[in-house]
């Protein structure tokens, strides 16, 4: 098949280019080489996290590399097989688990056989989906397209050390499905929690107070996590709101420095973002939806639609990458409120 050439440099030039391009090179069996890698980063190139995903995909793909490096900006792969199986893929720093199996996870539900999936690193990591959002929010969509995917946190991980550890069981499926996302429906729950490891549980009560007060909930809608057994400390706050039609989790994170009500801030601001529109669909949501709604409609099944709030420059770059490698049409329009009807079908 024709080789699929990606610059990395081209829209947010980070690593959502190099994740996507190995899980369509793994799909369509098409080879792939990916220059620039990460350019628009303060540290260009294949990172440890990177690299990880890297040996994964060729590792599910028995593919071929050339640029498999610390620090490679360029990086030729070539699949020949796709196989089911269990594996076990190890970062070795606090780099993100998440996007690890984001590269690997869609591949292996269109392979032959049913597959686990053991990874260790970082579980909870900034600049990064969270296991939580995995687990809560994008598997149940992607089960609702027809994937049978369940995910379990055997130890969270946070940085520097990481030493978090994960299990995903995928059964495969040979068709995904069309997903429509246009309305929230009514609100069944919300809730906040404030997780702790390592640290006083005096700053998991300062968020949940200075968040509970903000957005008025009542106290019963927040809880308080205190982990041991972590290789780091870590601080996590997550709000998850739970509506008939779509579950979304927002997180923010402590670091050393960083009062607890500035967490709280962070948290509130992007809950506080989400609720001014009627968009199911949120920045990060949208991101990640794009590339198993690609497939699908690529795959037969009839146009999907979703509203979401204005498009982030990870949400145009991936929809440039998709077009490289599958034949479908992605059109946006923007509402009179502001939000984007993003709709997927074929050309």
């Amino acid at each position: 098949m024709s080789l699929v050439l990606i610059d990395g440099a081209k829209g947010e030039g980070g690593g959502q280019v190099l994740r996507s391009s190995l899980a369509l090179s793994l799909i369509t069996g098409r080879p792939v080489r990916i220059d620039n890698i990460r350019a628009k980063r303060a540290k260009s190139g294949l990172m440890r996290q990177h690299l990880t995903a890297v040996q994964a995909a060729a590792e599910i793909g028995a593919a071929q590399l050339n640029g498999a490096s610390l620090g490679s900006s360029r990086l030729t792969f070539t699949p020949t097989q796709l196989k089911a199986g269990e594996y076990h893929f190890a970062i070795g720093t606090a780099g993100s688990t998440m996007l690890v199996l984001q590269t690997i996870l869609l591949p292996l539900l269109l392979a032959d056989g049913p597959s686990r999936v053991i990874l260790e690193g970082g579980t909870h990591n900034p600049m990064a989906p969270p296991y939580d959002f995995i687990e809560r929010v994008y598997l149940p969509l992607l089960n609702r397209m027809g994937g049978q995917v369940t995910a379990s946190l055997v130890r969270a991980g946070f940085y520097p050390a990481g030493g978090g550890r994960c299990v995903i069981d995928i059964t495969p499926t040979q068709q995904l499905g069309r997903l429509d996302l246009l309305e929230r429906g009514p609100l069944l729950k919300r809730s906040v929690r404030a997780v702790v490891a390592q640290l006083p549980r005096h700053i998991a009560e300062r968020e949940l107070h200075q968040v509970l007060s903000a957005l008025d909930w009542p106290e019963e809608c927040g809880c308080i996590e205190a982990l041991s057994g972590t290789a780091s400390p870590g601080n996590v706050l997550m709000a998850e709101l739970t509506f008939e039609g779509i579950t979304e989790v927002f997180t923010a994170f402590g670091e050393r420095g960083k009062p607890a009500e500035q967490v709280a801030d962070d948290l509130l601001s992007q809950v506080q973002t989400y609720l001014t529109t009627d968009a199911p669909i949120g920045e990060h949501l949208a991101d990640q939806l794009l590339l198993p709604l690609g497939l699908a409609t690529h795959q037969g099944a009839t146009p999907s639609t979703f509203l979401t709030s204005p498009l982030s420059d990870h949400v145009t770059t991936h929809i440039d990458v998709l077009h490289q490698f599958l034949d479908l049409k992605i059109s946006t329009k923007r509402t009179t409120d502001g939000t984007i009807l993003l709709h997927l079908s074929s050309p």
